[in-house]
């Protein structure tokens, strides 16, 4: 499950680690640039690449979207950058549960409080400003 460009090395490396992807979710095509024609997302498109199956339900809320992905019977559910929080019964259906890749640094202790700030930048070093010296006239 993922939509974003994030999720496609992770969909890649499933596929050549030699795991049985049942399926990819993700979320419904939208419409982009000038044409405003439906545009599949980017694990979409590398999902079709590698010949899966994909689904792109609207809601995941739904008593016929929860069946289907409970029919799959996954070990496992890898979410990455989904988009959408998943209803209980998404993360009940596989045997394993599921395993959330996120793209920010979680905090030690904390809860999802994203990644930190950069740090600043270094101050800079004020250039001295050099003190013209006034040129004394020579006397003839």
């Amino acid at each position: 499950m993922g939509t974003p460009d994030f999720s496609v090395p992770v969909l890649h490396a499933l596929k050549e680690a030699g795991h049985e992807i049942a399926a990819v979710y993700c979320q419904p095509p939208r419409p982009a640039g000038r044409g405003k024609k439906d545009r599949p997302t980017p694990v979409h498109q590398a999902a079709d690449a590698l010949g899966l199956d994909v689904r792109h339900p609207k809601s995941l809320r739904t008593q016929e979207a929860q069946a289907d992905f409970d029919a799959l019977n996954a070990d496992i559910a890898v979410v990455v950058a989904y988009g959408l929080i998943l209803p209980q019964p998404i993360l009940d259906a596989p045997t394993h549960g599921c395993l959330n890749i996120h793209a920010s640094l979680l905090p030690r202790w904390g809860g999802g409080g994203g990644a930190p700030p950069p740090p600043p930048p270094p101050p800079k070093k004020k250039k001295k400003k050099k003190k013209k010296k006034k040129k004394k006239k020579k006397k003839k």
